[in-house]
């Protein structure tokens, strides 16, 4: 192997991070990186020396996954397929098959372990953590929001007669008590009411946001926006789909600098982009990425990993609650949403459904 550059193709892939297969038209293996030969622990010798089916689990889709991007001569990714065996022991890895341009019946398979696999098992506890807010919200929608009332009103009936020392204590009961009729109201959002869905064009929903954003909490920042006019519509419900990007950028617009603070609106049609559904042999097909990235100091990795949780929060007024209601929202659409790692600041990305009506 070669490269144009006139560096040897084999010292890039030897210092490739993750293993990578080249496959002829048969399915044999002719070559492997160092990483590779970690993954399977076997030799290159060894490795070359066997077909591809060798070193799958019986009735692995990834040979399937081979099999079409050589058909259709496309670049193909799957997250989340186990390639577990009795000696490896559990492999959970993405994995994407690219025909070789000069080749196409020749396939080079990459296999990247930890990766988008790992953010779905903590994207499905997420979920697990916004539709427990439902339940609870419920709850105290019945057994906190009636004694409140009664309370703020016997508040009200002490400040008529009430000097003014005790006036300002019976306000802050009024007050106080209307703080937390906000969060249950708030917390009600959670509900698990079926949506209506319909093709949406994304790009209207991102100006509708950038609209409501720059004339209110981020009129001081620059939007920058880098979008794919080509992309087709997303199934979606409009209204939820402007809410979840609205509190994507109402906290990219809170952690950007109040002084030279950008926030970049992006979206791109992932080609080949599906994700293994657990506990089942669907796949979803969330072609659709949209991305809200600001230039603040990113986020904190003591909370990275319970970010969508409910009531977690590193601001000293917030309540928790808006990342988990977008990871709830994105759940009803059948999507993604996922903390990127980026070199500076903080994106977060979105793969929604592409409507095929």
């Amino acid at each position: 192997m070669a490269a144009a550059t006139g560096i040897s193709a084999d010292i890039i892939l030897s210092t490739f991070p993750h293993p990578v297969l080249v496959l002829d038209e048969d399915d044999a293996i002719r070559y492997v990186n160092p990483s590779a030969e970690q993954f399977f622990a076997s030799g290159a010798a060894q490795l070359c020396r066997d077909r591809l089916s060798a070193l799958l689990p019986f009735g692995s889709p990834v040979q399937a996954l081979v099999n079409e991007a050589r058909q259709k001569t496309t670049v193909i990714s799957e997250y989340g397929l186990d390639l577990g065996t009795p000696r490896l022991g559990p492999r959970l890895v993405d994995v994407t098959a690219s025909p070789m341009a000069e080749t196409p019946d020749c396939i080079i398979l990459t296999l990247r372990e930890n990766s988008i696999a790992s953010k779905m098992d903590r994207q499905l506890t997420h979920r697990g953590a916004a539709r427990s807010v439902t339940g609870m919200a419920a709850m105290l929608a019945h057994e906190v929001k009636n004694p409140l009332s009664g309370i703020r009103g016997a508040a009200q009936l002490l400040e008529q007669d009430a000097n003014p020392d005790d006036r300002v204590l019976t306000r802050l009961i009024c007050d106080e008590t209307d703080r937390i009729v906000d969060i249950v109201e708030r917390m009600e959002m959670f509900s698990d009411k079926p949506i209506e869905r319909q093709p949406v064009n994304i790009h209207r929903v991102l100006e509708r946001v950038r609209q409501v954003a720059q004339s209110g909490f981020a009129k001081h920042l620059r939007f920058l926006e880098n979008y794919d006019p080509s992309i087709p519509p997303v199934l979606g419900n409009f209204d939820q789909l402007v809410q979840i990007f609205l509190n994507l950028v109402k906290n990219a617009a809170e952690a950007a600098p109040s002084v030279g603070g950008e926030i970049t609106l992006s979206t791109a049609y992932r080609h080949g982009l599906r994700l293994s559904v657990a506990g089942s042999r669907s796949r979803m097909k969330l072609p659709i990425e949209v991305a809200v990235h600001d230039n603040g100091p990113g986020v904190a990795d003591d909370i990275m990993p319970y970010l969508f949780d409910a009531f977690v929060t590193n601001k000293a007024q917030g309540s928790g609650l808006g990342l988990a209601l977008v990871a709830k929202l994105v759940d009803d659409h059948g999507g993604v949403v996922e903390c990127a790692d980026v070199a500076k600041g903080t994106q977060f990305r979105v793969m929604l459904p592409v409507d095929e009506s």
